[in-house]
C-alpha cells in the first residue's frame, strides 16, 4: 500500500518530478514531462505498478527515522538508523539538460547497514512491463515501446561478489549491498526515447554540486525578509518544481487522481495549467523577485488564450495544448481504494466564465509591475471584452468546476466585474478609451446585479449562485478582487457566514453541501487575507499558523486537509496552495517590494 499523501517529498528538474516516501520508495513519477504516462504508479494502485525503493533491509515497509531538504534545494536526504549502524539516501533530479535523470545516492554514516534496492518499471501508467537486461556490469536497460530507461552504478558490479548481489529480470531489479561508514554508492536511472541511445550518466559528485548550486543561486533571489522566510522559501522552490521550464507553464500538482475525500470518486488529473491561478500565481512570483519566472507565465497565458475568445477554457497542457480528453485507468485501483483513477480532465471543456477575468486580472498585475502591453496583448484584451459583453449573464459551471446544472455563480459574475474593472484600468494606462464606456456600463451592470441576486439578506451573506443559500468561500475574495472595500458591512457579514457555515476545526471547506472532502488550505488562506484586510490580524495570524501546521515534514501542502482525521487530501504538491501560503505570507508581514521586519 501507498503511505500516506504527506509521506511523500518532491524532486524534479523543472520538467516532471517524482514522489518520494519516508520508506525510501519512489511510487509516483512521469517521464519524460509532467502530463507524460507515469513509470511508477504504485501511488495509485500496488508496488506492481511500477516503484524503485532502496532501503535498509531489516524490515520491508519501515520508514525513514528523519528526513529533510538539504538547505534552500530541492535535494532530499534521507536517514535511518539500524541495530547495525546509520545510512543515507540522498535523492535528486539535476535540472535538465536533454533527458530527465534520477540520483540516488546511499552514503554509509555509521557501523555497517545491510540495504536492498528493488526497482519495478511499468510504462504507461503502470500498466506496460519492460524487458529488462543488463547490458555491462553497472547498467540494466529496460525498454518498451517508446520508452526506454538505464539504471546505472557506481561501483557496484552486476556479477555476485563480496560486496552485492543484483539479479535482473523482467518484473523486477533487485540489488543487496552492505554500506559501511564512509562508503558511497550512486544509482541513476536515466529515461530516454527508445529509439535514440541515451547519453552517458556522468559523474555523480558533479551532478550532486551543480544541482545544489542552481538551487541556492535560485533561492538567493528571494526578497521576502519577514517571518515564516524558510516557509516562504519552501514554498517558492516547490512552485519552481511545478512550472515546466520550456514553456513557463505551471502545473497545479504533479500528481492524479489523489482523492478529495477517502474512497470517493472526486478523483481528479491536476498534471494542467489552470487559469483561476494565474492572477495569485504572477503576483506570488513578482512580489518575492521572481519577475522572469513571472513573465514566463504571463507569455505562457497570452500563447494559450490566443485564438477565438468563446474557445477560452479554464486549463491547459504545459505546452498550451487544449484537448485533455479524460479516461479512467481501469487497471489502477486507485489511493486507497478511490477509483475512478482519471487521466486528462474534461474540465477543460467546461464554461467557466470566472477565467476571463482571471486572464484580464493577470495581464493588469502584469501591467502594474512594468511588464507592457504589446500590440497582441492588447489585441487579446479586446477580443475577450468583446465576448464578455454578450455573455456574462450566461450560466456556468463555476470556480469549483461543479459537475451537474449550470448555474448563475456569484464568483463568475465577481470575476466578469473584474475583467471589466482590469479593462478599463489598462485602457487608461494605454491611452485607449474607445471602448471605455461600454465596459464602464457593463461594469456597473454587474456589480448592480451581484449586490441585488447574489445577496441573501437572512444569512447577511453573499452566497454561492443566484437563488441559492449555499455559502461559499470565494465570497472571501471580495476586499482583495476591489469589488467591495474592506470596511463595507456585506464584507464583514459574509465573513462571518462562511467562519459560522464553513469552519470545520479551524479550517474551512469550499462551500457547503461539499460532501465529505476535505478542508480546502487555499480557502483558509484566503480568510486570513481577509480578516487582515478589516483589521483582526491576530486571528488571521492564527488561521495562518494553522495551515503551517498542516504542512509535511518537509513543508509541503496538498490540496485539501482531513482537520479529524489529521491527514493531508487531493493532489500534491498543491500549486494553488503554496501560492495561497506566499502570499498570506505577504498580506500578513510584508509589502510589494519586500517585507518588514
Amino acid at each position: 500500500m501507498a503511505g500516506r499523501i504527506e509521506d511523500y517529498a518532491l524532486i524534479g528538474d523543472l520538467e516532471t518530478a517524482a514522489l518520494v516516501g519516508r520508506d525510501g520508495a519512489i511510487d509516483w513519477m512521469c517521464l519524460p514531462r509532467f502530463d507524460s504516462p507515469a513509470c511508477f504508479a504504485a501511488l495509485l494502485g500496488g508496488e506492481e505498478n511500477g516503484r524503485w525503493r532502496i532501503a535498509p533491509a531489516d524490515g520491508s515497509s519501515r520508514l525513514c527515522d528523519h528526513r529533510s531538504y538539504r538547505g534552500d534545494t530541492l535535494i532530499l536526504d534521507t536517514v535511518w538508523q539500524t541495530a547495525d549502524g546509520a545510512v543515507r539516501v540522498t535523492d535528486f533530479m539535476p535540472p535538465r539538460q536533454g533527458i530527465p535523470r534520477v540520483v540516488r545516492l546511499v552514503e554509509g554514516l555509521a557501523g555497517r547497514v545491510e540495504m536492498c534496492g528493488e526497482l519495478r518499471l511499468r510504462f504507461l501508467n503502470g500498466r506496460v512491463l519492460p524487458w529488462s537486461r543488463g547490458v555491462d556490469p553497472r547498467t540494466v536497460a529496460a525498454v518498451a515501446g517508446p520508452d526506454s530507461v538505464l539504471l546505472s552504478c557506481d561501483r557496484f558490479p552486476l556479477c555476485d561478489d563480496d560486496d552485492a548481489c543484483f539479479s535482473v529480470s523482467n518484473s523486477c531489479i533487485r540489488s543487496q549491498f552492505t554500506i559501511s561508514a564512509g562508503q558511497r554508492r550512486a544509482f541513476v536511472l536515466d529515461w530516454s526515447p527508445s529509439h535514440l541511445p541515451s547519453n552517458p550518466r556522468g559523474d555523480t559528485t558533479e551532478l550532486l554540486a551543480e544541482t545544489q548550486e542552481f538551487w541556492e543561486k535560485w533561492t538567493a533571489k528571494c526578497t521576502y525578509q519577514g517571518p515564516w522566510r524558510e516557509t516562504v522559501i519552501r514554498s517558492l522552490i516547490t512552485l519552481k518544481a511545478l512550472i515546466y521550464a520550456p514553456t513557463g507553464g505551471m502545473v497545479a500538482a504533479v500528481t492524479t487522481s489523489l482523492p478529495e475525500c477517502l474512497g470517493g470518486e472526486q478523483n481528479w488529473d491536476y498534471r494542467f495549467c489552470w487559469l483561476r491561478d494565474s492572477t495569485f500565481t504572477l503576483s506570488c512570483l513578482l512580489r518575492t523577485g521572481y519577475r522572469d519566472e513571472a513573465v514566463a507565465w504571463r507569455n505562457w497565458l497570452a500563447r494559450a488564450v490566443a485564438g477565438e475568445p468563446d474557445d477560452l477554457q479554464p486549463m491547459y497542457g504545459v505546452s498550451g495544448q487544449r484537448r485533455l480528453p479524460e479516461k479512467p485507468a481501469g487497471w489502477l485501483d486507485g489511493y486507497e481504494g478511490s477509483r475512478p483513477v482519471r487521466l486528462g480532465n474534461a474540465a477543460a471543456d467546461h464554461l467557466q466564465l470566472d477565467v476571463y477575468g482571471e486572464v484580464l486580472n493577470t495581464m493588469y498585475a502584469a501591467v502594474r509591475a512594468g511588464v507592457p502591453v504589446d500590440h497582441h496583448m492588447w489585441r487579446v484584451v479586446r477580443s475577450l471584452m468583446d465576448h464578455l459583453e454578450q455573455h456574462w449573464q450566461e450560466p456556468d459551471v463555476g470556480l469549483w468546476e461543479v459537475r451537474g446544472p449550470t448555474r448563475h455563480f456569484v464568483h463568475s459574475r465577481i470575476m466578469s466585474w473584474v475583467a471589466a474593472d482590469r479593462a478599463l484600468r489598462m485602457a487608461r494606462i494605454a491611452g485607449l478609451r474607445s471602448s471605455a464606456e461600454r465596459w464602464r456600463v457593463m461594469r456597473q451592470a454587474i456589480h448592480d446585479e451581484v449586490c441585488r441576486e447574489g445577496w441573501d439578506a437572512e444569512q447577511h451573506s453573499f452566497v454561492q449562485s443566484y437563488g441559492s443559500s449555499r455559502i461559499d468561500a470565494s465570497a472571501l475574495l471580495l476586499p482583495k478582487l476591489g469589488f467591495l472595500p474592506p470596511d463595507d458591512p456585506r464584507v464583514h457579514g459574509t465573513l462571518s457566514a462562511v467562519a459560522r457555515t464553513l469552519g470545520d476545526h479551524g479550517f474551512l471547506r469550499r462551500y457547503t453541501d461539499g460532501g465529505r472532502e476535505g478542508a480546502f488550505l487555499v480557502c483558509s488562506l484566503w480568510f486570513a487575507d481577509a480578516l487582515m484586510a478589516i483589521g483582526r490580524r491576530e486571528e488571521a495570524d492564527e488561521v495562518f499558523e494553522r495551515v503551517l501546521d498542516a504542512r509535511n515534514d518537509v513543508g509541503l501542502l496538498s490540496e485539501e486537509w482531513d482537520p479529524v482525521a489529521h491527514r493531508q487530501l487531493g493532489n500534491t504538491p498543491q500549486a494553488f496552495s503554496h501560492v495561497g501560503l506566499v502570499n498570506t505570507a505577504f498580506a500578513l508581514h510584508g509589502t510589494r517590494h519586500g517585507a518588514r521586519r
